[in-house]
């Protein structure tokens, strides 16, 4: 439902370009007027597409760093690693799992981002600044409860911006502390998942070498029972299951 909202917006603001591009010479591009009833400031519809434009030229950003994608395309990638299985599953298919499971995850915060800001503004029942505004909440309420307190108060300290409460975090603190505790526990995850395959890579050396077998390679021989031991405990569901639940989502999945 967001996405078809968005694609709604957006097929409705590239409608009205030629509108605007057919205006009269007299008519300013950009024009900014102030609203005699609430007295704020509004922006003309050149100004919205030019800003929605910038906007989605930084939407790769946003959705690798404000989002549950991070983790676990970092966590899919050092599974990979403990299985060995080199270029198996290839990056394009952890890439596409990892967006599936951020839609899956971020769906919640989407759907309260569609309900506050997208649908009213579809609506005019707001400009734009109050949607963007709007809209920030609940994508801020979710990445401060996955950010550690001592990872905002570094940035905090850094950027000489006085913490009080949550909704006073800014944006240019949060997202820097965002991703570090991101790291953090994508890395903690990834370390936890490698243990059980290093002792099968550990167990297999030291009986290749016991054997007097040291020119065959560990990796060989250790591989099958790798993927063996995934198999059999369902892997997949298992991390899939744990990396959902690893988020604290408002509105929960």
């Amino acid at each position: 439902m967001m996405i078809k909202r968005l694609v709604l917006m957006m097929s409705i603001l590239l409608t009205l370009m030629p509108l605007g591009l057919s205006a009269e010479v007299g008519i300013p591009a950009f024009n900014v007027q102030m609203n005699t009833v609430t007295g704020q400031q509004e922006y003309t519809l050149s100004i919205q597409i030019l800003l929605l434009m910038t906007g989605l030229t930084l939407l790769p950003a946003a959705l690798m760093t404000m989002t549950s994608f991070m983790r676990i395309v970092i966590v899919l990638s050092i599974l990979r690693q403990a299985l060995g299985t080199m270029q198996t599953p290839s990056n394009q298919v952890l890439i596409g799992l990892a967006l599936f499971m951020t839609l899956f995850i971020m769906a919640p915060v989407f759907d309260k981002i569609n309900q506050d800001a997208v649908e009213p503004y579809l609506n005019e029942q707001m400009n734009l600044m109050q949607a963007i505004e709007a809209g920030s909440g609940p994508m801020r309420q979710f990445m401060i409860q996955q950010t550690r307190e001592n990872d905002l108060a570094l940035f905090g300290e850094m950027a000489n911006v006085k913490l009080d409460t949550p909704d006073t975090v800014p944006f240019r603190v949060l997202i820097p502390a965002f991703i570090t505790s991101e790291l953090k526990t994508a890395f903690q995850i990834g370390f936890l998942l490698f243990i059980p395959f290093l002792v099968i890579d550990l167990v297999v050396s030291s009986l290749l070498m016991s054997m007097g077998m040291m020119m065959l390679s560990p990796m060989i021989i250790s591989m099958p029972f790798k993927l063996m031991l995934f198999v059999l405990v369902d892997g997949w569901s298992l991390i899939m299951g744990t990396l959902a639940n690893s988020f604290v989502v408002p509105g929960g999945l």
